[in-house]
């Protein structure tokens, strides 16, 4: 069976991450999103299609010199360069795949699913892989019939039908191409993917498959967070680099080779340190911290349930909580994130003008990629820096960095 990997988005909503990456490539547990679906589709598919849009040529040279040696020409790329939808995208593969097809796969690039959900689900002629919500008001949300055969996608319900969401990855027939090219163009402009599978539905046979692993949907940045305190629990411990005997470590805790942990140091797991870092000496790094290649934590530095991307530092006097920090970050000397809302209410964060409800208590900062803030800058809770800005000393961050 072939499959196809949808990694053409611009993720808007992730911002300011994705203002120099493509969302497949942002990194949760020290290991891409894309490199978590290209491992699952890996036994199923005997080819994997990449449909490319936004910042392309980032995901064609990661994963060409990724996956060169093993590859043997398995992963190929399909260019979308105008985004006019999931419905397109696949529409594009048609030469490939054929319309003639008897299945194949299709499966969201930027959210992580687990490799036994879509086994199950390739082991049905033809299917959605779905998950029960809790506010399926947020979701394209299935009506079946008692069988589980798929009746209708409805988007972001207003009255409850179920709470059985769809979830991205689909076993299609190349049937939906004839139906994808007959879909109305909808008022986004776009040629919608749910709606022709409706159509579909009328002809098919098409199941509701349930998800029985988990499921990260990486909608805002701080999704990263959820999904990396998740996989963080999963993780083997392992120590490749060079810890000394003034530091201690409890818990599970991953750091790799030539990464040094120096006196003073204190390291609560699960956490995972890249290569080639070095840690301390007299930090603190408590559960769920995720710190990439080329890292420096240091004196007098504490992080919490955070994301460190490869090549940034926190150097000096620095407290990190529930923050995601992205690739050659620098944080001055006595760099300050706020993640706690004296009122307890839930942080917000801004969004095209707007402030989206994070739903967490505590969420510190966002910040992307070649930031350098000014020492003893103060950064409120939820807000966002974008790439290549900075601060100055002891500024206050009340409102995003644009």
């Amino acid at each position: 069976m072939k499959g196809v990997l949808l990694a053409a988005g611009m993720g808007k909503r992730t911002m300011p991450l994705t203002g120099t990456n493509p969302k497949p490539l942002l990194p949760i547990a020290n290991k891409r999103i894309i490199d978590y679906n290209i491992e699952a589709l890996w036994d199923i598919c005997e080819e994997i299609y990449v449909v490319v849009g936004y910042l392309k040529n980032k995901i064609i040279n990661y994963l060409d010199e990724k996956y060169k040696k093993d590859g043997k020409g398995k992963i190929k790329f399909i260019i979308q360069d105008e985004p006019k939808g999931t419905g397109s995208a696949v529409l594009l593969t048609e030469p490939v795949i054929g319309k003639d097809a008897k299945r194949f796969l299709v499966m969201n690039g930027d959210d992580i699913y687990s490799k036994e959900d879509i086994l199950a689900l390739s082991k049905n002629e033809f299917g959605i892989l779905s998950k029960e919500v809790p506010n399926p008001e947020l979701f394209g949300i299935l009506k079946v019939e008692e069988n589980l055969r798929i009746v209708e996608i409805l988007e972001k319900p207003k009255e409850y039908i179920s709470n059985l969401a769809s979830i991205g990855c689909y076993i299609l027939p190349g049937k939906i191409f004839e139906t994808l090219k007959n879909t109305e163009i909808s008022d986004r402009g776009e040629i919608e993917l749910p709606t022709a599978i409706n159509k579909l539905a009328k002809e098919v046979n098409i199941k509701a498959v349930k998800a029985n692993g988990h499921w990260f949907p990486i909608g805002y940045p701080w999704s990263l967070l959820d999904a990396n305190e998740e996989i963080l629990k999963q993780m083997k411990p392992a120590i490749l680099g060079e810890v000394s005997k003034g530091a201690t470590i409890i818990g599970k805790v991953s750091i790799g080779e030539n990464t040094k942990v120096l006196s003073g140091v204190f390291i609560e797991g699960p956490v995972i340190i890249g290569k080639n870092s070095k840690i301390g000496p007299n930090c603190y790094i408590r559960p769920y911290t995720s710190i990439g290649d080329n890292c420096h934590i240091g004196n007098g530095t504490e992080v919490k349930n955070s994301i460190i991307m490869d090549n940034s530092n926190a150097p000096h006097l620095n407290y990190v909580g529930d923050s995601v920090i992205g690739e050659y970050c620098n944080l001055g000397a006595g760099t300050i994130v706020a993640n706690l809302r004296h009122d307890g209410e839930s942080v917000k964060s801004e969004y095209e003008g707007t402030l989206t409800d994070s739903k967490r208590r505590k969420l510190g900062t966002i910040l992307g990629d070649f930031v350098k803030t000014g020492i003893n800058t103060c950064i409120y809770p939820g807000r966002k820096i974008y790439p290549r800005q900075s601060t100055t000393p002891g500024e206050i961050v009340k409102r995003d960095k644009t």
